[in-house]
């Protein structure tokens, strides 16, 4: 299957940012990428989703260099990965999942050595470290040790040494993971100007399916296949569906309606989701059940619910359990 994402306005007539064929990438016996391609539009915003395992982070291994694939051809910014590595990665900006700044530099000094690593000529360096503390608004910490920042600021530093080299393709490995919404949403904010203002391609992995949801292309993998692919508002119509979200009064009252419903979801303990397969579905459930449920929440078709559907499990849930995995390696780190 091929997955093309809509160009922003004045993209169309390049060439795209990334173009995947027939990607194949075994680890062992097990699969991890099977015969996938897609091709992402230059200057567009893409989103990649899939449960834990899917192949999302081999996936941006492979268009990063950091990893080869068994069979396929990848060409990322023009470049074929596996011929031209060097030039792809000076065309590309990561934001890593964990941390990976030096805590023990200022914000300053994180950035000049970015450049320096990226061979930035001074007055470039020094302009750009201007040009991006401003934009992540860290101008006040420029001489501040990293160590002392919150999480917030850490990750808005590493968006910003993301950016020092001007690539044209920025990849973004659950960026906002852990961040309080008001951090989240300033963060999109300095990622879509960029987007906007120099045509700045956005390839993206998240929990947070909302965050997503204005993205021009949305592509779900599992089991390193892409099992649906389309614009935000086309996979709603095309493949989202009503649910009945209920909370049974009672544990017997639960297992009745789950011996009735055995097709139900159960997004967490005590609760239920119930596709709504027609127009009488809500009626005759609440003629059938109404004084056995102590709440029941209606949803329209919704990204989230596309995903629920496809792979038997809310995204809200793979976040939580990304917040929990995060939270335990900081007290297992603070033990040590």
């Amino acid at each position: 299957m091929t997955l093309a994402a809509t160009p922003a306005p004045g993209a169309a007539a390049l060439p795209p940012a990334i173009d995947v064929r027939g990607l194949t990438l075994r680890y062992g016996a097990h699969v991890a990428l099977d015969n996938l391609s897609l091709s992402v539009a230059a200057g567009s915003s893409f989103a990649l989703l899939g449960p834990n395992g899917a192949g999302k982070s081999t996936l941006m291994s492979v268009l990063s260099t950091l990893r080869l694939a068994d069979a396929g051809e990848v060409r990322v910014a023009g470049h074929d990965v596996r011929r031209a590595s060097r030039a792809v990665r000076q065309s590309i900006g990561m934001v890593f999942q964990d941390p990976s700044l030096d805590d023990r530099l200022s914000a300053e000094e994180n950035l000049d050595f970015h450049g320096r690593v990226y061979g930035m000529p001074g007055r470039a360096r020094a302009e750009a470290i201007d040009r991006m503390l401003a934009l992540v608004e860290l101008e006040d910490w420029r001489e501040a040790v990293v160590r002392s920042f919150s999480g917030g600021m850490k990750r808005r530093l590493e968006i910003a040494r993301a950016l020092m080299h001007a690539p044209k393709i920025l990849f973004l490995d659950e960026p906002t993971v852990g961040l309080d919404a008001q951090t989240r949403n300033k963060i999109w904010a300095y990622l879509e100007a960029e987007r906007r203002t120099r045509g700045l391609t956005l390839f993206t992995t998240t929990h947070y399916i909302e965050e997503v949801a204005g993205a021009d292309q949305i592509c779900i993998v599992d089991k390193g296949r892409i099992i649906a692919e389309g614009s935000p508002e086309a996979l709603r119509r095309e493949m989202g569906q009503p649910w009945l979200h209920v909370t049974p009064a009672s544990e017997a009252d639960y297992a009745a309606l789950l011996a009735a419903f055995p097709e139900a979801r159960t997004p967490s303990p005590g609760d239920l989701s119930l596709a709504v397969t027609g127009e009488s579905f809500v009626p005759d459930l609440l003629a059938r059940f109404g004084n056995q449920l102590s709440a029941l929440r209606y949803e329209a078709p919704t990204l989230e619910g596309v995903f629920l559907s496809l792979t038997g499990r809310a995204l809200r849930d793979r976040a939580d359990g990304a917040r929990e995995a995060q939270r335990s390696a900081g007290r297992r780190a603070g033990r040590r």
